[in-house]
């Protein structure tokens, strides 16, 4: 298995990061994409790749999150950092009309940005979303003659935003959203209507701890260890094997992030 997004590089893995990975491989995710959100994040995830390589690779960008922050030549430093040969990817960039802890305004400007840049990067979008309606889609049916492959990271939406995203042939990442009997009833019904080469796996981690587990752990924090418990879930809502799943998503991590 292969995590294709995890915040390593959070807080909350700052004192035993070595046990986090050591747990993970022990667990079968022999790789992870850590995932950048802001200049800092992504150039931290660079180091951890050097210093944990060859398991990791990461994803360098701007989230939405962090979008009215992005001043002077933010775009610059991250085309600069995309020239790692660790870097699979421009992200997590996106809108987020949930939180908007950043103007509209500036959050489509920066989303656009980082588009352009993973179309003249040749690298694939991952991109956030949430609660943005159809406004991703918009931005993404624009770039998306341009753009290489497109990762809906932590997808959350309904079945006519699926469909959309489909549409526009992007891969979809689920997380332990499915696993969550509060709010992800909905993502669990419309599983099986992603078509097996477009599905990919992820934790987010440290969020979106994945409710199936059981015993319960102690702590609320997610890592990566716990992708199986995401897959048991996919799996079961699909018919179909575990070990299907994890082929399949194997499969298409490599593909979509040039992981050899």
């Amino acid at each position: 298995m292969i995590d294709i997004g995890a915040n390593l590089t959070n807080s909350a893995f700052d004192t035993d990061l070595d046990a986090v990975l050591a747990r993970a491989a022990n667990a079968g995710v022999e790789r992870i994409i850590v995932t950048g959100t802001n200049i800092e994040s992504s150039r931290a995830g660079i180091d951890l790749c050097c210093r944990y390589e060859p398991h990791l690779v990461c994803t360098v960008g701007v989230h939405p999150h962090d979008a009215a922050n992005a001043s002077g030549a933010w775009l610059d430093e991250i085309e600069q950092l995309a020239g790692s040969p660790f870097v699979r990817a421009i992200g997590e960039t996106g809108l987020d009309f949930n939180r908007n802890y950043s103007p509209r305004s500036a959050q489509h400007a920066v989303f656009d940005a980082q588009l352009d840049l993973a179309s003249r990067l040749a690298l694939p979008a991952f991109v956030h979303d949430r609660d943005t309606g159809f406004a991703v889609a918009e931005h993404l049916d624009r770039h998306r003659a341009g753009l290489r492959d497109v990762v809906v990271h932590c997808f959350t939406g309904n079945a006519v935003q699926l469909t959309r995203y489909l549409e526009l042939d992007c891969h979809i990442g689920i997380t332990g959203w499915i696993c969550d009997e509060r709010r992800g009833s909905e993502l669990l019904s419309l599983i099986a209507r992603i078509p097996d080469e477009r599905l990919l796996i992820e934790t987010d981690a440290p969020y979106l701890l994945p409710r199936t587990m059981t015993p319960r752990p102690k702590s609320r924090r997610n890592e990566p260890a716990n992708l199986i418990w995401i897959v048991r879930t996919i799996a079961q809502a699909r018919g179909q094997s575990v070990e299907h799943v994890e082929g399949v998503t194997l499969e298409n991590t490599k593909r979509v992030f040039a992981l050899g």
